[in-house]
């Protein structure tokens, strides 16, 4: 199981939705800023409206998985939060990973195609 670096500080959460920019869907918003840690770190949340605890759990663990998909794909020295909307309990984690990828692609989070095929 690959483990990923967390945002845990109220702190952080506010200064990304106030100071980072933002992409949204029915199921999903995102939101990112660079930062300068060298790693990439990341928040979940998911609101009281979304349902009780079990189903809030469920989206938690939907976006996880989804994003531990990603994870290759992202580049380092980002804060990014992913905030569960109502919809995102009904969706399976490979939908709410194409949500999700085309987020971070049009924030400009995930690393560039070309250089990675170079690479290999």
């Amino acid at each position: 199981m690959t483990r990923f670096a967390v945002l845990n500080r109220n702190s952080e959460f506010r200064a990304l939705y106030h100071r980072g920019k933002s992409q949204v869907n029915p199921a999903l918003v995102t939101y990112a800023r660079r930062n300068n840690q060298g790693i990439t770190r990341v928040g979940i949340t998911v609101g009281k409206k979304v349902g009780g605890a079990v189903q809030r759990n469920r989206c938690r663990r939907i976006i996880r998985e989804a994003y531990r998909e990603l994870l290759p794909k992202v580049s380092n020295g980002w804060n990014i939060v992913f905030v569960a909307r109502k919809k995102t309990q009904f969706l399976k984690s490979t939908h709410i990973k194409g949500i999700m990828e085309e987020h971070l692609k049009n924030l400009g989070v995930l690393k560039n195609e070309k250089n990675s095929n170079s690479a290999n």
